[in-house]
């Protein structure tokens, strides 16, 4: 059935113009997701929310690859130039100790009167040995300085998991004080906000009356008198927000389409909400 937006009278499907006063009536075409009757111009679909209009394709941005410094390999490198150094080191002391243990005359054999005036020169040549032994022991430790580097890499994963565990926790914590969800609606006409209260599950919109007060009184708002004082009501159902007309005499539409009395429609951030005709009380509906 197409209603008529001048006189509420319901039309078979696929009329042109008004049975009742003969007013040209909207275009309309089926919804793509539930194949109800829509028209051509709204935004959302009334029976199921299915937005209608066509969305731009976002291009996905594909991060390019992050160079990692290989930083084993340097060490690495150092502790071999290190080493390297060491048994130069080695090799540069080893010839002063040949040169004094290995004289290049050989003189004949000491008499048995000068055994004694030799005797400590053998001991200085032994003591030598050992010192240039004691120092070779002392520098042959630089090999686990090697180990130690290749196991860096070991290190600095454990301590980006570490870092990548705090910032999870960080985000994980900031997302947990972010799930508190406010609802508005912004008055398109004087662009004022009023806040839908959290503690109501159904909120009356309309004018001062004595069988059901409004929440929120639009009595205040320019062109006030195209609204009811029974209007609308806006439900809320497990976080989800919902608008139903409940039987106003100049009727409800969203997204320029016109809302049957009695149906629900589910509320997203940016839904255009009439009340009345020729959207004179307006309102946008806003979630943050």
């Amino acid at each position: 059935m197409i209603v008529c937006p001048k006189c509420k009278h319901q039309n078979p499907d696929g009329a042109t113009q008004c049975e009742a006063c003969l007013e040209p009536l909207p275009t309309t075409t089926n919804c793509p997701n539930c194949g109800a009757i829509v028209q051509t111009d709204a935004t959302f679909c009334g029976q199921c929310g299915y937005n209608l209009q066509p969305q731009a394709e976002v291009e996905e941005e594909i991060p390019e690859a992050l160079e990692i410094p290989e930083i084993p390999a340097t060490i690495v490198t150092e502790s071999a130039t290190l080493a390297g150094k060491t048994s130069e080191t080695k090799e540069r002391q080893i010839p002063s100790l040949e040169k004094v243990s290995m004289p290049t005359t050989v003189s004949p054999p000491p008499p048995q009167t000068e055994i004694a005036a030799t005797t400590p020169a053998s001991e200085e040549v032994a003591n030598l040995i050992a010192s240039v032994l004691n120092k070779e022991n002392e520098s042959e430790p630089v090999a686990p300085f090697s180990t130690r580097s290749q196991s860096l890499p070991d290190l600095e994963a454990e301590e980006e998991e570490e870092g990548v565990k705090s910032e999870a926790t960080v985000v994980t914590g900031q997302a947990t004080q972010l799930q508190v969800i406010t609802a508005k609606l912004l008055h398109v006409q004087t662009n004022k906000t009023i806040d839908l209260q959290q503690n109501l599950s159904i909120i009356h919109i309309g004018k001062p009356n004595e069988q059901v007060p409004p929440d929120i009184d639009v009595s205040g708002f320019p062109n006030s008198d195209v609204v009811s004082r029974i209007h609308a009501d806006i439900r809320v159902e497990g976080g989800t927000y919902f608008i139903e007309d409940v039987g106003s005499t100049n009727g409800t539409y969203v997204n320029h389409a016109p809302l049957a009395i009695g149906n629900r429609h589910k509320l997203r951030a940016g839904d255009r909400i009439a009340l009345g005709k020729e959207d004179k009380v307006t309102f946008i509906f806003q979630m943050s």
